[in-house]
């Protein structure tokens, strides 16, 4: 596969980077060897190969999972600019 200048142009204005007419080829040329790149990773055998969260051994410690009101509601309400009866106090958006 190969990427063009249009196609940069229209990669580029869909990513909303604004890049002038005189780095579209470079930024093509760009594309190209990411994709190049691309390619030669399809070409790996990986048949077998279980897939992996890090390139050691290990297992992720458990906890078991509760519920709680986090016992903080004094000091999240300490941060906020207005608060009533517990809560956040915020404009009317809706009308």
């Amino acid at each position: 596969m190969s990427i063009d200048i249009e196609t940069a142009r229209k990669v580029a204005h869909l990513a909303r980077i604004r890049v002038e007419d005189d780095a579209l080829p470079a930024l093509a040329s760009e594309f190209n060897t990411i994709l190049g790149f691309i390619e030669q990773l399809q070409e790996v055998d990986v048949e077998g190969v279980e897939p992996m969260v890090s390139v050691t051994p290990m297992r992720l410690k458990r906890r078991e999972d509760m519920v709680t009101d986090g016992s903080q509601a004094e000091k999240v309400l300490a941060n906020a600019p207005d608060a009533r009866e517990g809560f956040f106090a915020v404009p009317k958006v809706v009308e």
